[in-house]
């Protein structure tokens, strides 16, 4: 099958088996073995309307996340949250063997009411682009593999009053591996998160004193993402596990520091001072001034 214009949209689990030509067991959750699948789509875009996490076992696949182009690399797992797009392209070798990959997908609705569906939003890998995705030892793959195959035999089971919370809580424990999985390579990339982190502060020194504040205004944590060629969301993540402090109050600490800097100099007023960092009114600059200093800038300056 190949689809070469038109946006695919997965919004529901049906919808998703029945391109593959796989059997729906439950409405809200499916876990596809890709090698097993009745159906190939091919130079496809995606668009996710459910969570998707895809444990791939061969190099028979590249995707094209955003702007990036990523070839999915065999042990790895990539997540996609509802609302994200994803292009799929496979060469005809690649088409021509079973592609090696599991998948478990859920839809929101499932975890509505759920202890999982309350902490979704700290699985903080589904807004990792494809290149930021997850390496695993065989021994991690088989511990996703078999926790999977777990969740494939609950959904053959009569569904009761049970299902949720049991499909819940194994879908959960995938994540919490995952998490804990991530965590670790924060820690073992530290060499290469430090050589972002110095860039990350050159960037945010070069954004000042090239005028680029007073053009575009305050700098955002996307803006710096994107100079590191990171996705926001694992930027953030990493910004934090390096230094302790969210990627945007690292940014506000520098302005603000450059801000003291610049209130010394008398021949400035206050509101050139407040243009020169990018802040679009004086008083949106005394705010943010004095949330961090507790005091006004003037009262500052005075001092």
């Amino acid at each position: 099958m190949n689809d070469s214009c038109n946006l695919i949209a997965i919004d529901n689990i049906d919808a998703y088996n029945k391109l593959y030509g796989f059997e729906t067991l439950h409405p809200l959750v499916s876990v596809v073995d890709l090698a097993q699948a009745k159906h190939q789509v091919n130079h496809a875009t995606f668009r996710y309307d459910v969570y998707a996490l895809w444990l791939k076992n061969g190099l028979q696949c590249t995707l094209h996340y955003g702007r990036r182009t990523y070839d999915y690399q065999e042990g790895t797992i990539v997540s996609f949250a509802p609302g994200q797009v994803v292009r799929v392209d496979m060469t005809d070798e690649q088409l021509s063997t079973p592609t090696r990959a599991l998948g478990l997908l859920f839809h929101p609705d499932l975890l509505a009411g759920t202890p999982l569906g309350k902490a979704i939003a700290t699985y903080h890998f589904f807004d990792y682009d494809s290149a930021e995705s997850l390496h695993l030892s065989e021994r991690e793959r088989a511990l996703i593999t078999d926790t999977l195959h777990s969740i494939a035999q609950e959904m053959e089971m009569p569904v009761d009053k049970h299902s949720q919370t049991i499909l819940t809580d194994r879908i959960k424990l995938i994540l919490d591996y995952c998490q804990r999985f991530y965590d670790r390579q924060f820690i073992t990339r530290h060499k290469e998160n430090s050589d972002t982190l110095a860039a990350f502060e050159r960037n945010i020194k070069d954004y000042f004193e090239q005028g680029t504040a007073m053009q575009s205004g305050l700098p955002s944590v996307a803006y710096f993402a994107d100079k590191a060629c990171l996705s926001p969301g694992y930027f953030g993540d990493m910004i934090r596990k390096e230094t302790g402090l969210s990627a945007k109050l690292y940014i506000q600490q520098h302005i603000l520091a450059l801000s003291k800097q610049l209130l010394l100099d008398q021949s400035q007023s206050i509101t050139q001072v407040a243009d020169q960092l990018g802040f679009q009114y004086p008083q949106h600059f005394s705010r943010f001034f004095k949330k961090l200093t507790g005091m006004t800038p003037k009262a500052y300056r005075e001092n």
